[in-house]
């Protein structure tokens, strides 16, 4: 071998490249260099030793430029769809397709084929969404009595009033933090599995209406979480909840909790008491897709999810189980609840 680098230096290579095909072509001559056998170095890596020999030709002849798939410098194909004909397609996959439906990868090739007269693949309309930036997702439901306008002016307010809260007084810390319930029973939660092809899976469940009430708070801008399990959901038990989660976070004369929830009856009961260091802070009706804390919940079902739970003792033992696991994972909560408009510094 041409000794373009150390076995040190190459090792440091190995170690550092994400690439898996690189990283693999580095760790195999770090091994020869460091004089492991040829046959020792291909069967840790998987390789033939005469693959193996081949990857130290391109090394002695390029170095580390010539590791890697070097398929990457290929020119490619001619695009089906360029210029002109692809900011036509991209237009058109604006609005719905001719047919009313939903646009689909097959959908898509037809539509390219009216654009170059010829017939494509459907997987090549697949590709070619991928190309646009779309992407499959699930749309996330918005209430017919929302009001956009006010829930625009609200994240743009929002922010500005955390600052002025944290400007008021310099010396008192400001943590912001998304409140939410979640009626979780003993009715069965069906979920979508990975499965072999033609042995569809079964889960057991039996319809019985029974419940208990998952109480979320989480903090965005760290992923943190306080949970509580409780059998209600009224004014009273909202005001023992918030005393209990007032006391956990440290919120009083030194630190202030700024709590985003929605308008239920008994968040602004007029009989709620309200803990000292606690700042409520509402959101706009019918705006649930402005709450980060509706993001606890898919996460949390996972665990009672395609499963039989026989009595609330089970289900109270399964769910305090899962929020101990998510609490623990907090930048797992932090990745799904910490919208771009949601104040970062708090």
């Amino acid at each position: 071998m041409v000794e373009h680098l150390s076995a040190d230096e190459l090792y440091r290579l190995y170690r550092e490249e994400k690439d898996p095909t690189r990283r693999t072509h580095l760790q195999a001559l770090w091994l020869v260099t460091s004089g492991r056998p040829a046959k020792v170095a291909a069967a840790v890596t998987g390789y033939t030793q005469r693959w193996l020999s081949v990857l130290i030709g391109r090394y002695n002849a390029a170095g580390v430029e010539g590791l890697g798939d070097l398929r990457r410098f290929n020119p490619g194909s001619r695009p089906l769809v360029a210029g002109e004909k692809l900011e036509r397609l991209d237009r058109a996959l604006e609005d719905p397709p001719p047919d009313g439906g939903l646009w689909t990868g097959r959908l898509v090739a037809q539509g390219i084929c009216g654009l170059i007269n010829r017939l494509v693949s459907p997987r090549r309309g697949r590709d070619y969404l991928r190309r646009l930036g779309f992407t499959r997702q699930v749309p996330r439901p918005r209430h017919a009595e929302g009001d956009f306008a006010a829930q625009e002016a609200f994240k743009a307010g929002f922010r500005a009033r955390v600052q002025e809260l944290t400007r008021a007084d310099p010396d008192r810390s400001v943590q912001v933090w998304a409140f939410d319930e979640h009626r979780a029973g003993l009715k069965p939660v069906i979920r979508r599995i990975w499965a072999r092809r033609g042995q569809r899976p079964r889960a057991v469940g039996h319809h019985r209406f029974a419940w208990l009430y998952v109480h979320g708070f989480v903090r965005p801008a760290t992923g943190e979480v306080v949970w509580f399990l409780a059998d209600a959901a009224n004014t009273a038990m909202f005001s023992a909840i918030l005393a209990a989660f007032a006391r956990a976070v440290g919120a009083g004369p030194d630190t202030l909790v700024v709590l985003v929830l929605d308008g239920a009856g008994w968040h602004v009961a007029k009989d709620l008491v309200i803990p000292d260091g606690i700042h409520l802070e509402f959101l706009p009706a019918y705006s649930p897709e402005l709450q980060p804390a509706e993001h606890l919940w898919p996460p949390l079902r996972e665990a009672v999810a395609n499963q039989y739970v026989e009595t609330l003792d089970d289900l109270d033992r399964i769910l305090g189980e899962r929020c101990c696991t998510l609490a623990d994972d907090p930048a797992r909560i932090s990745a799904s609840t910490r919208f771009p408009w949601w104040p970062a510094f708090a």
